[in-house]
């Protein structure tokens, strides 16, 4: 079984077919699909999604590209929503710094991600970290406040994933390495340790290779995103399947009850 750590199911992409999206990622062999919130409001979305699909956990956080929607008394609901359901929270996240786009923000950004991280330390919780352009100033809170988790979707240099392993994190590969023009990636993919990979869809976006740029990626492709892991690594797809899967609960203590039985309540 696989656990797809990263996967915005309650995107406005799945409205039209969202149980038979979920239904065919059970088939598929993904035993949890990990669906973290970016922005206050929708938060009851994701909580939702957990309460009606047993193998969905929800991560709640504010994405650096959704602050400019976020009020400082949206922490505070972070904050408390985590209190009243801590043992359904598998993680703080998204959160991060995209440095992507030109002249977003950034010094709004750090303040939504200090604050996180603070909370992410009180309660004791792992992260989901968007770290667009942004590598080192989110290492250098992380570093900070002594954090573990993901960094998702990861696109950095040899030196800064090393470093992220040195804290404890894992890295998310998914979609992105399945493109033989990405050679940073898959040779990222292909030379860090197995024990620091999960695997991740971000679906609906960074659809892989055979869906093409512009198609919807589902949890679904989880399976097919394996085994171009294992082809990059030159390692049985079953071991991928195993390790990542276990990477993802050392990380997530939060997903142990989720993974043993995934269904849906339609």
């Amino acid at each position: 079984m696989l656990i797809d750590t990263h996967c915005h199911l309650d995107a406005p992409e799945f409205d039209p077919d969202r149980a038979k999206v979920a239904e065919a990622a059970w088939q598929a062999g993904v035993g949890v699909i990990v669906v973290p919130a970016v922005v206050r409001s929708n938060f009851a979305a994701v909580r939702a999604l957990a309460e009606r699909y047993s193998g969905c956990a929800m991560a709640l956080g504010i994405h650096p590209l959704f602050v400019d929607q976020s009020e400082p008394e949206d922490l505070a609901f972070l904050a408390q929503e985590i209190e009243q359901s801590h043992a359904e929270v598998v993680a703080v996240g998204e959160i991060g710094l995209d440095f992507f786009i030109e002249h977003y923000d950034r010094e709004r950004q750090e303040f939504y991600f200090i604050e996180q991280l603070k909370l992410a330390r009180e309660y004791d919780l792992p992260v989901l970290l968007h770290v667009r352009r942004s590598v080192d100033q989110v290492l250098k809170q992380v570093r900070r406040f002594k954090v573990r988790g993901i960094a998702h979707a990861f696109n950095g240099s040899l030196q800064q994933a090393q470093e992220f392993i040195k804290l404890g994190f894992k890295l998310g590969f998914g979609g992105a390495m399945t493109y033989d023009r990405a050679l940073k990636i898959r040779g990222l993919a292909r030379d860090l340790p197995l024990e620091s990979i999960v695997l991740e869809t971000d679906a609906p976006d960074i659809p892989p290779s055979w869906l093409g740029h512009h198609g919807r990626n589902r949890p679904d492709q989880l399976l097919q995103i394996a085994n171009a892991l294992a082809e990059i690594r030159n390692e049985e797809v079953e071991k991928i399947a195993t390790m990542t899967t276990q990477n993802a609960l050392d990380i997530f203590p939060g997903l142990a009850n989720l993974y043993t039985s995934p269904h849906v309540t339609l």
